[in-house]
């Protein structure tokens, strides 16, 4: 896999492989602008864990732990399989997650 192309899927689409590892796959019924304001936002939270581990601020590292939480269970790739989910948990599940991040400063 390389930056240009998608990851591999198990053939049930529930999972990508990378680097013969398998994570949960983005809920595939999220739609499009959802899931990049999402990960814009999962990104800031990584980014925010890398600082406050580099600033050894233990408070700010939960925050931005949380924050990273909040965004892959909202992308489904945490907390209940999104394929157990009905669509209007799916739904709800994404527009809860986009409510909190993007009421955060």
């Amino acid at each position: 896999m390389s930056r240009d192309s998608p990851p591999e899927h198990t053939s049930d689409g529930r999972y990508v492989v990378i680097d013969g590892r398998r994570w949960r796959a983005t809920d595939p019924e999220l739609p499009a602008d959802a899931a990049a304001r999402l990960r814009t936002h999962l990104m800031a939270a990584r980014r925010a864990v890398g600082a406050a581990l580099r600033a050894h601020d233990e408070e700010e590292e939960r925050e931005a732990r949380r924050r990273v939480h909040t965004a892959k269970v909202a992308l489904g790739e945490r907390g209940a399989p999104w394929w157990e989910q009905t669509g209007a948990e799916r739904r709800a599940r994404w527009l809860d997650g986009l409510a909190a991040l993007d009421g955060e400063p």
